[in-house]
């Protein structure tokens, strides 16, 4: 079914609003109010909402996991390393979506995929328990025909291209920057498994990623989005997005 729904629309933008709790927690005290950007992203277009909280809580809180759900009128997708509190939670919430990232605890950020071979029966128990619960699952992985493959055997609905290669290598020579990425989003297409992608993704470099990768579902946008936002504003950076996913 998720093949029809595919083709007839575009790409859909789901905002992570991680760099939002990171700028409200640095001044101890609720603002910017994380549930009112929320609410006034999705105002202004975005079809998603995305967070990643971190077993440290050092922006995204589990408090402002289980308050989102009240404001959301659009996607909830939840990131994160499966540890046990990350299942619990998410399993607590039943978000539309569960973004599954092999983050150790003392990253800045994501900096790589999921080994699907090698962590293929862990991720399959994980994936059955969300699945059971009705949450749509989605693995982060880098652009390896391999571990797609190995993604298809744990039984996730979708993945998540981690973009980052293909934003440092996009200035110098785009096309050489998305192959590896068209070869991969080939190998999902024929297998089934939908395609989100995220991470260093921003308004240069997403148009020729969206028009080149077949049947993408869903980009998740965050810190980029929020800095650009700093010069256009979040009411204005929304609609470009969606103009550039179109």
């Amino acid at each position: 079914s998720e093949m029809c729904i595919r083709d007839s629309y575009m790409t859909k933008l789901s905002v992570n609003i991680n760099k939002i709790a990171t700028l409200r927690n640095s001044r101890g005290g609720n603002v910017p109010n994380l549930l009112t950007v929320a609410a006034d992203l999705q105002d202004y277009g975005a079809q998603g909402i995305t967070i990643h909280p971190r077993p440290d809580q050092r922006h995204i809180k589990y408090d402002d996991a289980l308050a989102l759900p009240a404001v959301l009128t659009t996607e909830f997708n939840i990131e994160g390393n499966p540890i046990k509190k990350f299942v619990d939670l998410v399993n607590r919430i039943k978000p539309d979506q569960v973004t599954l990232v092999p983050d150790e605890e003392n990253v800045l950020t994501s900096n790589r995929g999921w080994d699907t071979i090698k962590h293929r029966d862990f991720l399959k128990e994980v994936i059955n328990e969300f699945k059971g619960n009705g949450i749509r699952t989605s693995i982060f992985i880098d652009p390896n025909e391999k571990m797609i493959e190995g993604a298809k055997v744990t039984g996730t609905d979708r993945i998540e291209l981690y973009t980052e290669a293909y934003a440092i290598n996009y200035p110098q020579n785009p096309e050489k920057a998305i192959a590896p990425y068209v070869k991969a989003a080939k190998v999902a297409n024929k297998l089934d498994i939908g395609i989100n992608a995220g991470h260093d993704l921003n308004l240069g470099n997403t148009a020729f990623f969206a028009k080149k990768i077949p049947q993408l579902l869903e980009v998740s946008i965050g810190h980029a989005l929020v800095c650009e936002s700093l010069y256009l504003g979040f009411e204005n950076v929304i609609p470009m997005y969606l103009q550039r996913l179109s």
